[in-house]
């Protein structure tokens, strides 16, 4: 990978590419075969562990392979749960549910009226306390994940080649 292909996933990751820049290098079809793989290298070098990271969740979340299987990881590092649980149950939560607390983030006016049952619910990090995802949904709606990646069919049949914590079982 050149340094210009490194530094324009960087920009694409932080939100800083031109909708021109995007537009005319990012989008057009067809897309660089190894965007993928340039993307896990950034975000790779962005974390303090050595765990590969097989498929960003968010932001901040990600699936890692380790010596003890698969687990839903934070960037500061924290291990939240096996890859194969909800993580947003190993998460801090704040519950957004009065005026005064909706009215923190949103401006009056702009958000449901309280009476209407409904809550936001802001999941964090326990490590490091980022918040790493946010529901809005109605009082009493179930916790659930929102994305359950299939991370072997993702690299096998799109990639073409074993996920990188697979890589040294499939050479065997």
């Amino acid at each position: 990978m050149t340094d210009l292909e490194k530094h324009r996933v960087r920009q694409l990751i932080d939100g800083e590419l031109s909708w021109d820049e995007l537009r005319n290098e990012v989008l057009p079809d067809p897309k660089d075969p190894d965007r993928f793989a340039k993307t896990r290298e950034v975000l790779q070098e962005r974390v303090d562990w050595e765990d590969p990271i097989l498929v960003p969740l968010n932001d901040h979340l990600y699936v890692v392979g380790t010596d003890g299987g698969r687990v839903i990881r934070a960037e500061c590092g924290e291990d939240l749960c096996d890859a194969d649980e909800n993580w947003k149950r190993s998460c801090r939560i704040r519950v957004r549910e009065d005026e005064d607390e909706l009215e923190e983030v949103y401006p009056e006016y702009m958000h449901v009226a309280p009476d209407w049952a409904f809550e936001l619910r802001e999941w964090f990090c326990p490590g490091c306390y980022e918040l790493v995802d946010v529901d809005a949904v109605p009082v009493g709606y179930p916790v659930v994940r929102p994305f359950e990646p299939d991370v072997d069919t993702f690299y096998e049949e799109w990639q073409g080649r074993p996920a990188p914590d697979r890589a040294e079982e499939a050479a065997d």
